[in-house]
């Protein structure tokens, strides 16, 4: 049976890593249909926006996408595609595996962490109000009313929101997901010691969730601390559930344990609709230079493998793109060496590479 996927190329150098992710997944035996779909700056002269109607009822439609790289128009009032898809979607998590893989270049071995972030709560909810303006001197004026503390008058607001809901609902997932694949620890990482109501609500909304899962042990950890012991000792970590802020600086620094953006994918998944990606820009300025690493896409081809119950499939491609890695011969510039190296292959034959080792372990099954 295939699989209908909305596929959404994206602009920059999102067509050339999303045709490589593609060959790279039917490669794995796996049936596909897909339904191409447009998003990006490229299409908003004949659509007026950056995300068409028809995409987004695209991706309800089918339940899964999976997405390149896509330009956040500047200047235009438009805001960010993936922030729109998220909040248009319910996609309440985020999915980010850090995972090193032999001949990446890092500082650090045998780390593979998940960070499991909210999506849609925390001060990333985008309520805020300009300092100067009527509305932030009405709300500070009622916050000074009702509190010893005093706020100045000239302060801009943003407002922390964390539910009992939104925080119960992202830490379910997390234990899930540890349960599903075979996962140990779940730690909640908060600065609950300082934001007791908002932080320290998230935290013991955790307390009471794993007592559902006694099988996964639950640790707590303060966000600073997190940051120092993923510096230290980051092998000893596993899946990390954090509030929205939180979780958007420490997927990145986890990354930049594992070698970058370029080998980190992505997953936003709700309760109705999922939508795969890597984590990076589009890095126009390599736009059809068949230049740019296509692994974290691959690898978010992965997580939609294992999400589409195609755990085998998602096995054998991690596999194959740790070995073209390893081997080091037909891999992009960043994944040699010396990013100098005049042996470095582009985007379609690292793709190339990956398939026939796809096509041996097949055989091999």
């Amino acid at each position: 049976m295939s699989h209908r996927i909305t596929l959404i190329p994206g602009d920059g150098t999102g067509p050339e890593l999303t045709e490589a992710t593609r060959r790279v997944l039917e490669a794995t035996g796996v049936g596909f249909d897909w339904e191409l779909q447009e998003a990006g700056v490229d299409v908003m002269e004949k659509a007026g926006t950056p995300l068409p109607t028809e995409t987004l009822d695209s991706v309800k439609r089918n339940g899964v996408a999976l997405k390149g790289p896509i330009t956040t128009p500047i200047g235009t009032g438009f805001r960010s595609v993936n922030v729109a898809l998220r909040h248009e979607l319910g996609l309440y998590a985020c999915v980010r595996p850090c995972k090193t893989y032999p001949g990446v270049r890092s500082r650090y071995d045998a780390v593979d962490l998940v960070v499991v972030r909210e999506n849609t709560e925390d001060l990333y909810a985008g309520i805020e109000f300009e300092s100067g303006t009527e509305d932030a001197h009405a709300v500070i004026a009622f916050l000074n009313s009702r509190q010893q503390k005093q706020i100045r008058e000239s302060s801009g607001l943003s407002i922390k929101p964390l539910s009992p809901e939104g925080s119960e609902r992202i830490i379910r997932f997390a234990f899930d997901y540890a349960r599903e694949n075979g996962r140990k620890r779940v730690s909640c990482i908060t600065k609950a010691n300082i934001m007791k109501h908002t932080d320290g609500l998230f935290l013991a909304v955790f307390r009471e969730v794993a007592k559902d899962y006694p099988e996964i042990e639950g640790w707590e950890t303060l966000v600073d601390a997190l940051c120092m012991g993923l510096v230290q000792r980051p092998e000893e970590f596993d899946v990390l559930v954090l509030p929205n802020l939180y979780g958007d600086i420490v997927s990145d620094l986890t990354a930049g344990l594992v070698g970058g953006l370029g080998v980190a994918p992505g997953a936003n998944i709700g309760t109705e609709a999922a939508v795969f990606e890597a984590t990076h820009g589009s890095a126009p300025k390599y736009k059809g230079q068949n230049r740019v690493n296509p692994t974290a896409m691959i690898l978010s081809g992965k997580l939609m493998l294992e999400h589409l119950g195609e755990r085998d499939a998602a096995e054998r491609l991690e596999g194959a793109v740790a070995a073209v890695i390893a081997e080091g011969e037909r891999v992009t510039y960043d994944l040699k060496p010396s990013r100098d190296d005049p042996t470095a292959v582009g985007t379609s034959e690292y793709a190339d590479a990956i398939i026939e080792r796809l096509h041996t372990t097949k055989g091999s099954a």
